[in-house]
């Protein structure tokens, strides 16, 4: 029997696939993550509202974690549960990049 949090490990691990093309061997060390709720201490330069994704770590050990209880509270169903994940690491993927999110596609 397939959880929730089993499909939404999979659709992230999916985003994630399909993003490594656009991360290249130059940030192919980044790591990909779930976890349930973000942190209660916000970067200072990260706005205070809930976050659904986050780049973390040090130059030498980065990941984009994917908050899956914020994310799954702004959806409406799987399949927008889906696409938020592919916009959050999107986003997320963008940042690295240093590239505007909408060039992006997963």
């Amino acid at each position: 029997m397939t959880t929730r949090r089993d499909r939404f490990d999979d659709l992230v691990l999916a985003a994630a696939e399909r993003a490594r093309p656009w991360l290249g061997s130059r940030h192919g060390d980044i790591s990909f993550a779930v976890e349930e709720v973000p942190p209660d201490d916000p970067a200072a330069w990260e706005v205070r509202a809930t976050s659904l994704g986050r780049l973390v770590g040090t130059r030498s050990e980065r990941r984009i974690v994917i908050y899956r209880r914020p994310v799954e509270a702004r959806a409406g169903s799987q399949s927008e549960v889906a696409a938020l994940i592919r916009d959050v690491v999107a986003e997320q993927v963008a940042l690295v990049l240093g590239v505007p999110p909408d060039e992006i596609s997963l």
